[in-house]
């Protein structure tokens, strides 16, 4: 694990708040060879205990060996002093919920003032894009046996030119308190992104991964509507349980949602893999040309 030093990093301004913590805009001195200094994200660890402390340990050398193109760059810890200190990449645009709710059809904007539609629905193509970059990612975690256990699109990071990474900053429990669901006292689970066999056993594999990819589709092509957004935590625990799944979203493609179809399968044998889901996409996003114009 790399060790920054706490002066070569200048906290510039609050990004987020998670139970653990603060994360930072940040800048960076000495981190790269070719940059005198780069902008970071910091997710700091207030009053750690003994057990935070080896949780926050454990984190640095998983993340260390995590490296992909769709996951997000992690560089190193700061730990000399407090608070401890995990230095990730920073990405432009934020998390992919926020983003997709942001060039959505229902999405306003002020201008002098006044609300206005924005121009910035995303197309087919675009979604395609989105889709395929987390499918690589999870590949790479698949291939490493990495269980993420919670992808969703609130941990999915936007850079420039529609660049998309698979990040998981712990932050996400609280901004989005409502996607999950507090089981026995303090375990909070993400109930509308699990298949039954998690929510009835709290067993995670790749094969409980790829039934969250399909629901990533769904928010993708939802414009970041929550999962069953009409229903309680309670119902859709019933509804998973026994068998229903949720609906094609309108812009939704008949050949994307037969790969959300083949990430719901019940038995966790018959779903997709991630390495077939990835090839599919891939065919599809040919045929759609891509447009990166929707931001710079």
């Amino acid at each position: 694990v790399q060790h920054i030093k706490r002066r070569d990093i200048l906290l510039m301004r609050e990004l987020g708040e998670g139970a653990f913590g603060k994360v930072f805009l940040a800048e960076c001195y000495n981190l790269s060879p070719t940059k005198d200094k780069m902008l970071v994200a910091v997710k700091t660890l207030k009053d750690p205990t003994i057990a935070a402390r080896k949780d926050f340990q454990r984190e640095a050398e998983l993340l260390t060996n995590l490296q992909h193109e769709h996951i997000v760059k992690f560089y190193g810890v700061c730990v000399d002093g407090d608070p401890l200190i995990m230095v990730f990449e920073y990405m432009k645009h934020g998390d992919l919920n926020k983003f997709l709710r942001a060039h959505g059809p229902d999405a306003m904007i002020l201008v002098d003032g006044q609300p206005r539609q924005t121009k910035g629905d995303l197309g087919l193509s675009q979604m395609l894009h989105i889709a395929t970059q987390i499918a690589s990612g999870m590949m790479y975690l698949a291939s490493q046996h990495f269980v993420h256990r919670d992808l969703a699109t609130r941990n999915c990071l936007v850079g420039a030119s529609l660049l998309v990474k698979i990040g998981d900053f712990g932050m996400s429990r609280d901004v989005y308190s409502t996607d999950y669901y507090r089981v026995g006292g303090h375990t909070m689970l993400p109930i509308r992104w699990m298949p039954p066999e998690s929510i009835m056993y709290r067993k995670f594999t790749t094969e409980s991964d790829v039934w969250s990819f399909g629901v990533i589709l769904w928010e993708i092509f939802t414009y970041g509507k929550q999962p069953w957004f009409q229903l309680s935590n309670t119902e859709v625990i019933e509804c998973i349980t026994q068998g229903r799944v949720l609906e094609r979203p309108r812009v939704c493609p008949k050949e994307v949602y037969d790969i959300m179809l083949g990430c719901w399968q019940r038995e966790p044998q018959q779903r997709l893999n991630i390495k077939e889901i990835y090839k599919i996409l891939h065919a599809l996003g040919k045929a759609s040309p891509i447009y990166l114009d929707i931001l710079g």
